[in-house]
């Protein structure tokens, strides 16, 4: 399993070969649906939803434009209750410093509540490079493991495996995890649930450092929140002696008074939960409760890039709940995994070519990987107007442009393989700045149009392999207008 998936095609390539496997559209079909509809329900029972939308947008907003002094408190509140606080400027460092931390235990193995940050830096690659075994403990996650797979949601990442492929999973791979699947373990449940249970909780009691994540931190107190559906995160974040967490510079709010709008947003717009299951918080360390050891590493690893681009920095506000992959139609036909990225589905489109940048070919075609319908923001609970970024991202991959890259100012060229779409802006543009000729080509459109084809050739078959062209209307709006109204109104 990798966190960056290098190597992967562009995103139209990977979902060729995804739309065939009609298994996986199957379980994404069934998966999408249901969680969405489910969360439709518990978002109606919400009387001032909106209002708490416009909030969580505001909180982030405000706290991105201060990010510097809201992680100066952090760091300070999380130092004062006995927390050690490190700063990571990239994936290399953050992995080096979370291996010399858990050397330092002299201990080999970990264990980890599910955390999107060291999927993005591929922890676990790099502490097995160091001798160092990680073991996943949600149950999606350990599913991924157990199958050497790659994660293809944000919060269930197994969506794309059905019952009796974990089944087969279990009882081939878990033996040699550790303890392994019951003999006749079948596909239901709760029968898959209990062995998870099972090989788990011996990991859990012999473990002596965890590795976590976090959904937010309170700058005002030091506090750290995990919210989960399982106990696996808690068993993770209180056993341990040692307690390491590497968590984005972005996830931090001001207050607790804060954190509430959240708490309310994120569960409903996720899981479908009133409240999650379990919510896990903690500050520092305290004597004979918890983890005696406990440090944290701030993650950057692009994000004051993307803090740098007024359009683009919206996509930091992002608090994990998946809601735009379960309603997206693109996502539910080609799967997580051809986004290339621990961030698949919308989100993921404007994401992961922010934090990675647009000069791999996977990262330049995922802003493309979408139909701009704007499901997307209607169902975002901090009104990320996905929409607008990826034509921003469009446009930064056509045309290049000035863009922050590692702190510094630099110039992108343009990407290959969009000269036809440039020049067809190009053309664009000068029509409609000359309107006569404008109104022209629209007229000679109108008379030609039963020789119009279907489907464009050369560069254009692109675009028409999945649609074809919109028919010409038999006469322009200007002349219908001028026919019809007679030049009233105002009409030119």
């Amino acid at each position: 399993m990798s966190g960056t998936f290098v190597g992967m095609p562009a995103f139209p390539e990977a979902a060729r070969d995804a739309v065939r496997d009609t298994t996986l559209r199957g379980n994404l079909r069934h998966a999408t649906h249901t969680i969405r509809a489910k969360r439709a329900k518990a978002v109606a029972e919400v009387s001032d939803w909106a209002a708490l939308r416009e909030a969580g947008k505001r909180i982030k907003d405000h706290t991105l434009l201060h990010l510097d002094r809201y992680l100066e408190q952090l760091e300070a509140a999380v130092t004062a209750a006995g927390g050690t606080v490190h700063w990571a400027a990239d994936a290399e460092e953050a992995n080096r410093i979370v291996a010399r931390l858990v050397r330092e235990t002299g201990e080999s193995e970990v264990v980890k509540v599910k955390s999107m940050a060291t999927q993005e830096i591929g922890l676990n690659e790099a502490l097995e490079a160091e001798g160092i075994r990680a073991y996943e403990t949600d149950l999606a996650e350990l599913i991924v493991q157990l199958g050497e797979d790659r994660p293809s949601h944000i919060l269930v990442p197994a969506i794309h495996r059905n019952r009796g492929e974990i089944r087969d999973v279990f009882r081939s791979e878990m033996g040699k995890w550790g303890r392994p699947a019951p003999d006749g373990l079948t596909d239901t449940p709760a029968e898959l649930a209990e062995a998870a249970r099972l090989h788990l909780r011996e990991k859990f009691l012999r473990a002596k450092v965890g590795v976590s994540g976090a959904n937010f931190m309170v700058a005002e107190t030091g506090t750290l929140v995990v919210v989960e559906s399982e106990g696996n995160g808690r068993m993770c974040l209180t056993l341990p002696e040692t307690l390491i967490s590497v968590v984005g510079i972005e996830k931090v709010v001001p207050s607790w008074q804060d954190l509430e709008v959240f708490l309310q947003t994120l569960p409903r717009s996720s899981t479908a939960e009133r409240m999650n299951p379990y919510t896990s918080t903690w500050t520092g360390t305290t004597d004979g409760d918890g983890p005696r050891v406990f440090h944290l590493v701030l993650l950057d690893n692009g994000r004051t890039d993307t803090l740098a681009d007024e359009v683009g920095r919206q996509a930091l506000r992002c608090i994990r709940c998946s809601a735009c992959l379960n309603v997206c139609p693109v996502y539910e036909r080609a799967g997580g995994h051809a986004y290339g990225s621990v961030y698949p589905g919308p989100i993921g489109a404007i994401l992961s070519p922010q934090l990675r940048g647009t000069a791999s070919e996977i990262d330049a075609s995922l802003p493309y990987a979408s139909s701009l319908c704007g499901a997307c923001y209607e169902v975002c609970p901090v009104a990320i107007d996905i929409p607008e970024v990826l034509v921003h991202l469009r446009e930064r991959v056509a045309q290049g442009g000035p863009v922050t890259r590692e702190g510094n100012k630099v110039v992108l060229k343009p990407a290959r393989g969009h000269g036809a779409e440039r020049a067809a802006m190009r053309a664009a543009r000068w029509a409609f700045r000359h309107p006569a000729a404008l109104r022209t080509g629209q007229r000679l459109a109108s008379r030609t149009r039963r020789f119009h084809p279907r489907t464009l050739p050369g560069p254009g078959r692109a675009w028409t392999g999945s649609r074809d062209l919109p028919p010409v209307p038999a006469e322009p709006f200007r002349d219908w207008w001028q026919r019809t109204h007679g030049g009233k109104d105002g009409a030119r």
